[in-house]
């Protein structure tokens, strides 16, 4: 393979959501991730901010986030229409 052709797989950014305990909206997005994960294959990521003073100051108001490629892409809900085409595109 030439070096600059590279796969598809090798361009797809790492995921990652940050949750917490009693969070309803939390499993909800871990559950659309889990099934995200098995049909796209990206690597996933999750972050339990329960505890940890400096992630529930930067998290614990928007939960779940989900972050693509180190970048807040979701906070909230999940849509997974946007997510696949966010995913396509690297964030």
């Amino acid at each position: 393979m030439s070096p600059r052709r590279r796969s598809r797989a090798a361009f797809i950014p790492d995921v990652a959501v940050f949750h917490a305990l009693n969070c309803s909206l939390c499993e909800r997005a871990r559950a659309q991730l889990a099934r995200l994960q098995a049909e796209l294959g990206f690597e996933l990521t999750e972050v339990d901010i329960t505890g940890d003073p400096a992630l529930e100051a930067a998290y614990r108001e928007w939960l779940p986030v989900v972050e693509i490629g180190g970048e807040r892409a979701f906070v909230y809900y999940l849509d997974e229409t946007a997510f696949r085409r966010k995913l396509s595109r690297g964030a």
